[in-house]
C-alpha cells in the first residue's frame, strides 16, 4: 500500500475506515453482530489512541455503526459528538452462528467459510455488499473526506466493493481491531491507499 502521508493524486472524497477496539468476543474469535458487547479495557485504550492518528485530519462527515463497540470507539477517539449512526455500517448478521467461533461452526459444517457459505439464518454476502454500497454512495455525495467506524467483515466487504471487486474478495483483507484504513483514489481509479494500520503498534 502507498504511504498515508503522500499527497493525494485526486481531489475526490476519501473514506477513512476504523474497525472498533477489542472486545472479549473479538479476542476469542467469536462472530459478533447484534450482540452489544462492550470494549475491553485494552480496547478502550486502543480506541483512545486512535484520536492522535485521526484528530489532525478534517472530516466533513463522521459515521458509525449503531453497535456499542463502534460508538464507544468513536467517542473515545474524540468523535462522539459528531458521529452519526448509520445502520448500514452494522456488522454482517450472523444469524444462528452469532457468538460461535469458526472452529465451532466447522464441527457441524466441515470446510465452512463465511465468505463462500455464509452464516446459517443470517445475511447473505450480497445483502452485506448492498449495505456497503449504500455507505459508498453517501461518501461520493460528501463534500470532503468521510470517517466511518465499523466492523471487520462489513468493512472488508466495503473495501472490496470500493475497488470494484466481488464482495468475497474481502476475505483477502485482514483487518485487526482498532485499525485505520483509507479508501481513496489514484486519479480516477478507486484504490486502497492504506490498510490495517494500528496506531502505536
Amino acid at each position: 500500500m502507498t504511504s498515508p502521508t503522500r499527497t493525494p493524486t485526486s481531489t475526490r472524497t476519501r473514506l477513512w475506515v476504523v474497525r472498533h477496539g477489542q472486545t472479549e468476543w473479538s479476542a476469542a474469535g467469536r462472530h459478533t453482530s447484534r450482540t452489544d458487547v462492550p470494549l475491553t479495557p485494552g480496547g478502550e485504550r486502543e480506541a483512545a489512541a486512535l484520536g492522535a492518528r485521526l484528530g489532525s485530519h478534517a472530516f466533513s462527515l463522521v459515521l458509525t455503526s449503531p453497535r456499542r463497540r463502534a460508538t464507544e470507539t468513536a467517542r473515545l477517539a474524540g468523535f462522539g459528538g459528531r458521529a452519526i449512526v448509520d445502520p448500514d455500517l452494522a456488522e454482517w448478521d450472523y444469524g444462528a452462528d452469532e457468538g460461535r467461533t469458526s472452529a465451532e461452526i466447522e464441527v457441524d459444517r466441515p470446510g465452512w467459510t463465511i465468505w463462500r457459505d455464509g452464516p446459517r439464518g443470517g445475511e447473505t454476502i450480497d445483502e452485506v455488499a448492498a449495505r456497503a454500497e449504500r455507505v459508498i454512495g453517501r461518501v461520493h455525495h460528501a463534500e470532503g473526506d468521510v470517517l466511518a467506524f465499523g466492523h471487520g467483515h462489513l468493512l472488508r466487504v466495503l473495501a472490496a466493493r470500493w475497488v470494484g471487486l466481488a464482495p468475497r474478495n474481502g476475505r483477502r483483507l485482514l483487518l485487526e481491531a482498532a485499525s485505520v484504513s483509507i479508501l481513496g483514489w489514484e486519479r480516477e481509479t478507486p484504490v486502497i491507499e492504506l490498510w490495517n494500520e494500528r496506531p502505536g503498534s
